[in-house]
């Protein structure tokens, strides 16, 4: 009887280990911070001792101890998961920085430099009468003809480049389709020279015009029409098929169904894709030295006699070698840089301006 009595007594359960902190302690906020300048001080430091004089090695060496510091750290005080993590991390922080500083350097560099002589009357004036050894001239001549030839070249490709791209989205199912696109692949990798080389054929050669900035538009609207293309197609893709369903449901025509309902929807990135591709084309030099000649006087007339543009004005300012050049040089590549800049705040805009209203 009393080992049945000692039998139902309650067994107490052992006493478990204590539970294993699910955290551990982790690095503060400050770490990165003070990793990166700990890095980059010893990095100069090394730089100093090996007598390292380019500056980029010093940033390597900095960047290096950078994630070596913080995975060790890291591996320390949290654990290997989190280390990798943190690695991983701060590579990310390194390429951005390493992207970054030449286009930071490239932009202090042509402002600081180009600053010197842009005034209103480089801006204004031409390089007429004014030696490449003398102070003065100016872009005028220069800027009026990239105007110009980039607005012809952009009259052309881009209601070739919309039309192509509308028949590949909207029509092309067949054998033509697959050939067109590949032929805009193919396009899309010609070298400027090449372009300028078919137009100087063609138009020059064998047809027998002299050099004008309508001849080298020609050259950069086979540059853009690629873009155009590509940029156009993916943004037609974009615009719901409902939309083109419940059009045509209600008996409208395919081709008004396109002007009507597809265009307006999609010519917010249409808009943007010319501009990008404006501002591609703002920078060639190839097919200008080919086919528009350059000039030092102010042609306004695209269709007749040689003109001159920005890139071509900073190639024969810098290959004449002389400080006043090498001055109006940089001025016009900060010029060039202002123009490509507004074309993308302008693409920006327009497409912040045109984008779908999802709130009501």
């Amino acid at each position: 009887m009393s080992h049945a009595l000692q039998d139902q007594r309650p067994t107490r359960a052992p006493k478990s280990a204590a539970p294993a902190p699910l955290t551990r302690g982790g690095l503060p906020r400050w770490a990165p911070a003070g990793t990166a300048v700990l890095a980059i001080a010893l990095g100069c430091g090394i730089g100093l001792i090996a007598d390292l004089h380019s500056k980029v090695q010093w940033g390597l060496i900095a960047s290096i101890l950078f994630v070596a510091i913080t995975y060790v750290s890291s591996a320390i005080v949290e654990n290997g998961r989190q280390a990798k993590d943190r690695v991983a991390t701060s590579l990310v922080w390194v390429c951005f920085v390493l992207a970054v500083i030449p286009l930071l350097s490239l932009i202090w560099t042509t402002v600081s430099r180009g600053v010197k002589v842009l005034d209103g009357d480089f801006l204004s004036h031409s390089m007429n009468g004014v030696t490449s050894f003398e102070q003065g001239g100016g872009v005028y001549h220069a800027l009026l003809g990239t105007i110009e030839q980039v607005a012809l070249a952009t009259a052309i490709a881009a209601p070739i480049g919309l039309l192509t791209a509308v028949y590949l989205v909207e029509y092309g199912k067949g054998r033509l389709a697959k050939a067109v696109t590949f032929f805009v692949d193919v396009m899309t990798g010609i070298p400027s020279i090449v372009a300028g080389l078919f137009i100087l054929t063609t138009w020059n050669l064998a047809l027998g015009f002299g050099p004008s900035g309508f001849a080298g538009s020609m050259a950069l609207s086979i540059l853009m029409m690629p873009v155009v293309v590509r940029s156009t197609e993916e943004m037609l893709k974009l615009v719901p098929n409902e939309l083109r369903e419940a059009a045509l449901a209600l008996g409208v025509p395919k081709w008004r169904v396109i002007l009507k309902v597809v265009l307006p929807t999609a010519i917010g990135g249409i808009a943007t894709g010319v501009m990008l591709a404006v501002a591609r084309i703002a920078g060639e030099t190839a097919p200008i030295m080919l086919l528009v000649f350059g000039t030092q006087l102010i042609n306004p007339n695209p269709f007749e006699g040689a003109q001159s543009s920005l890139p071509l004005y900073i190639w024969e300012q810098y290959k004449v070698g002389s400080d006043a050049s090498y001055d109006r040089a940089w001025a016009a590549a900060l010029v060039l840089i202002a123009f490509v800049m507004i074309l993308n705040l302008v693409a920006r805009g327009i497409a912040r301006w045109k984008a779908p209203k999802t709130g009501r």
